[in-house]
């Protein structure tokens, strides 16, 4: 049985390198060398933390669902000419003995070939992000028409820097805020807004017609449903334990609260378009880079380093 090189989660705030084994290569299947991975904070932050819903918490774990790699090998029934290719791959499930959740922290990936994307026209750190991208992308549709509208971005990580700036590329008028100033400093806004001290609605009288939240904090969208204009929008892009929302703003705006999950059929490759076009710029949210040979370093920026955005990991070549 082969075998490979693993972040894996074993237990509340543990992570370790660890070898696992690797289930055989299936006809369909695609074998992806990693290049790089990254920590998603917001998900992975839960998983440490043991507080991930089932089935996805079951340790140990292989967390990760933004790799890059080069395709090393193919089945029987892969069509001709993928070797060679670097691709992103959104996790992967081809372990014995170990969670998958969602498994794309491994130095060698058995995935269907039809899951993978290349990365045509990008840097290849670049890709990394696709996963976050189309997350925001994602919330961005579900938000409906863009154009003229007046927007606000709650959370300025990586999926709300991702939010805010496709919202612009439509149309809209966008503001943010953050508790963080140094995320701020990476905004892409018509109008940015610290809220570490003073709340939004002291700063502002601005009525928004859309609000996405993306920090995955319910006090933050509290605190600003008092600029909700006429007939709004509220768009969930975060993740919460459950929704705890006063009802009087809502029902005095006749607001709509929806929510988006992680990305539609085509939003990987509709980003990856948007970045080698040069529409989207990415590269400005990888702040830092680390090693998978200090995997807990590496973890313990992402998660608890401030001025950290997105970390990028790079992986031995063998």
């Amino acid at each position: 049985m082969e075998h490979t090189a693993a972040v894996v989660i074993s237990a509340v705030n543990t992570v370790a390198i660890q070898e696992v084994s690797l289930t055989a290569l299936a006809p369909h299947e695609v074998a992806v060398q990693t290049i790089y991975t990254s920590i998603s904070a917001g998900t992975e932050r839960m998983l440490m933390a043991g507080q991930m819903p089932h089935p996805m918490l079951q340790f140990p774990v292989i967390p990760g669902y933004e790799t890059v790699g080069r395709i090393c090998a193919a089945g029987s029934e892969v069509p001709n000419g993928l070797i060679g290719q670097t691709v992103y791959v959104g996790g992967a499930r081809c372990y014995e003995g170990v969670n998958p959740a969602w498994g794309g922290q491994a130095r060698r990936l058995h995935i269907d070939h039809r899951r993978v994307i290349p990365l045509d026209g990008i840097e290849p750190a670049h890709g990394v992000l696709l996963a976050l991208a189309a997350t925001a992308m994602h919330g961005v549709d579900v938000a409906g028409e863009l154009h003229g509208k007046r927007l606000l971005v709650i959370g300025q990580g990586p999926v709300g820097q991702l939010a805010a700036r496709i919202a612009l590329l439509r149309g809209a008028e966008v503001s943010v805020v953050d508790k963080n100033p140094l995320r701020l400093t990476h905004a892409r806004a018509t109008t940015c807004y610290d809220v570490s001290v003073v709340p939004l609605s002291e700063q502002t009288n601005t009525p928004y017609d859309i609000i996405i939240e993306a920090s995955g904090s319910m006090q933050a969208l509290q605190s600003c449903l008092a600029r909700l204009a006429p007939n709004s929008v509220i768009v969930l892009l975060g993740y919460y334990d459950e929704i705890r929302i006063p009802y009087m703003p809502l029902f005095l705006a006749q607001a709509k609260v929806l929510t988006a999950k992680e990305w539609a059929p085509g939003d990987l490759v509709r980003c990856r378009d948007l970045i080698a076009s040069g529409e989207l710029n990415v590269g400005t949210l990888l702040t830092h880079t680390g090693s998978i040979s200090d995997i807990q370093a590496a973890y313990d920026i992402a998660l608890h380093d401030e001025r950290c955005l997105k970390l990028l990991l790079t992986w031995p070549s063998a």
